[in-house]
């Protein structure tokens, strides 16, 4: 079975960008279940009604959601609505929304939990570790495959995490940085494993906005008002391919590329 999985979609150009391409992308890679994560999907921070439909519309059967979850009020109004959306699971007791999702497709059934790191992150979330010992145990017996989407900065605390589910989780992916990494792999024993899927968004841009507008800020300290970057934009995602028998991860490959605004 394959899991196609698109980096942040990031504001209208990744939105667009997305609907544009699914068609392809699911032709040539035929995948089972499609995920995105759509923390930026509305004007590049948050989620709302409209772009939680885009991306669905779009065909994707899950949407995962990071440390802009609750950019937005209205994502309160949707966040237990019964769409397809997860926040992450290792946020506070008592926080609206789900950690993790099971959905089936043709007798399969694939649970997908969504993770906030804590290294250089603002969030007041717990300990990713024990979270997704918890959510595992939770798990037990009620998925075939299990797929985690963990939205963090620090690069060793990604890979700490993937070595750390490595076997117990069919993949991991990490979310965030905007930035495509060149380390897929299968681990050890079993898990395929990325420090970071990238964006679906402006590719002239610095990770999604005007590029002068943060050299600015760079440059004079200033604080701005961040507008989405024009221009060409891209698709960053990742197919996964899993043994159905062993439930174990045999192929992961990177997807990169640029359409026309």
């Amino acid at each position: 079975m394959k899991i196609l999985f698109i980096g942040d979609v990031f504001g209208e150009a990744g939105r667009k960008a997305l609907k544009a391409e699914m068609p392809e992308l699911k032709s040539q890679y035929r995948p089972d279940f499609c995920i995105a994560n759509g923390e930026n999907s509305a004007g590049g921070r948050g989620i709302s009604y409209n772009t939680a439909q885009d991306i669905l519309e779009s065909g994707i059967d899950l949407i995962t959601m990071g440390n802009h979850t609750w950019a937005r009020k209205e994502v309160l109004n949707i966040i237990d609505s019964g769409i397809k959306i997860i926040r992450p699971a290792n946020y506070p007791k008592g926080v609206p929304g789900k950690g993790h999702m099971i959905i089936e497709k043709n007798g399969i059934r694939l649970a997908a939990i969504n993770l906030l790191g804590r290294v250089y992150m603002d969030n007041p979330v717990d300990c990713p570790f024990k979270t997704i010992d918890h959510e595992l145990a939770c798990l037990k017996g009620q998925a075939d495959v299990i797929f985690v989407d963990f939205h963090a900065e620090a690069t060793s605390e990604k890979i700490a995490l993937g070595y750390y589910v490595d076997g117990r989780a069919s993949c991991m992916v990490g979310t965030h940085t905007h930035v495509q990494t060149a380390d897929e792999k299968i681990l050890e024993k079993g898990t395929a494993y990325i420090s970071d899927v990238g964006m679906t968004g402006p590719a002239q841009g610095v990770i999604g906005v005007d590029k002068n507008l943060i050299i600015k800020k760079f440059t004079l300290g200033l604080p701005i008002q961040h507008e989405i970057a024009k221009g060409k934009v891209q698709i960053n995602a990742v197919i996964i391919t899993i043994d159905e028998e062993t439930k174990k991860a045999v192929d992961i490959k990177r997807i990169a590329y640029c359409v026309k605004p």
